[in-house]
């Protein structure tokens, strides 16, 4: 068959307007790199992590696609996350807000000793209080995706923890500033160190134990690695606040419809679902603990209160410094208890 040159020539045309239009079209696939300090076999990247980035991949039809780098494969240490979204060195991170102490301070009303009664409630009130404290002024820099706290914080030691006086002298690891606050209040020597470190502290000796919540302590090894576990009645010891933070730029750049998909799935509905799924990781975690024949201590209402006592001095100088920083702490602290009591099943 004879092509004409009127032909061939619009042929050609056609063929160089789709390739012009695949870059286009390419540009609609996004991928994004989710960052944070777990190993991927923990409870939040699999139950948490990896439930949100398989959602965004499926609703976006595949345009999105979110490469996970747990155990900060990126580069980097835990403390350095919240800049890597900020920066641009991840797209997403989740990490632990306390990891930069003061940065974010009206997350800590959150952090104080026993606050938490429920982690639903809790990481509904959060969001609820980011959106009206928070968003615009100490998170103004990233774009938040979730706000929340794990279950109940409690004691892992190498000696058995029943009365405050128990702590005197001991080694342990905090997860937050306040968390180290309440440590020295019971007479223990607070040590500063990531989630991941923990493990290597206990074994080598640096710690004699450590401040962390159930669900998180298989992965970590704790039950093999000391033999004691303090629970608490009622409200929680303390817990950590977490935030899963987008980088602005790259959020604000996607198409509308990709960003819908991001919006979609983040939120007030998933912090709570988070949350709440780290909550729920704390039974199966405690089982195992309680099968390797470990110490599992649960303290009565009557000793609880002793604890709580010690603790109390610790609201009064933490709304003294949030005063000084121009935030009304108290106001806050009243706030997240009628929060946390209305969301409370």
């Amino acid at each position: 068959m004879t092509i004409s040159r009127k032909t061939f020539l619009g042929m050609a045309a056609a063929a160089m307007m789709i390739g012009l239009g695949a870059p286009s079209a390419m540009a609609q696939e996004v991928t994004l790199r989710l960052h944070q300090f777990l190993p991927p076999q923990a409870n939040v990247p699999k139950l948490v992590l990896d439930v949100w980035a398989d959602s965004v991949e499926e609703d976006s039809g595949g345009r999105i696609k979110v490469e996970r780098y747990p155990s900060m494969q990126l580069g980097g240490k835990p403390p350095e996350l919240m800049d890597q979204a900020i920066d641009g060195v991840a797209d997403i991170v989740w990490t632990v807000v306390g990891y930069t102490p003061g940065r974010f301070p009206s997350t800590e009303v959150f952090e104080l000793p026993f606050m938490m009664t429920n982690a639903r409630a809790a990481s509904r009130a959060y969001w609820e209080m980011f959106e009206t404290h928070m968003k615009d002024t100490e998170f103004k820099d990233v774009h938040i995706l979730g706000t929340w706290v794990h279950g109940p914080g409690l004691i892992h030691a190498n000696k058995e923890v029943r009365k405050p006086s128990d702590m005197d002298g001991l080694k342990i690891r905090g997860g937050s500033r306040l968390a180290n606050a309440l440590l020295q209040k019971v007479g223990a020597t607070p040590v500063g160190m990531p989630v991941p470190a923990v493990p290597e502290g206990l074994s080598k000796g640096v710690i004699d134990g450590t401040t962390i919540p159930w669900e998180v302590t298989a992965a970590l090894k704790i039950p093999e690695l000391v033999d004691n576990h303090t629970e608490f009645t009622g409200n929680a010891l303390y817990v950590l606040t977490f935030v899963l933070a987008m980088n602005k730029d790259r959020y604000e750049g996607l198409p509308d419809d990709l960003k819908k998909v991001i919006d979609d799935n983040s939120g007030l509905e998933f912090s709570v679902f988070a949350g709440g799924t780290q909550a729920d990781a704390d039974g199966p975690a405690r089982e195992a603990a309680a099968a390797r024949g470990n110490n599992i201590v649960t303290l009565t209402e009557e000793e609880t209160a002793a604890w709580r006592d010690v603790a109390q001095p610790i609201y009064d100088e933490w709304v003294a410094e949030m005063n000084e920083k121009g935030i009304d702490g108290q106001a806050l602290i009243d706030e997240a208890r009628m929060l946390i009591d209305k969301y409370t099943e």
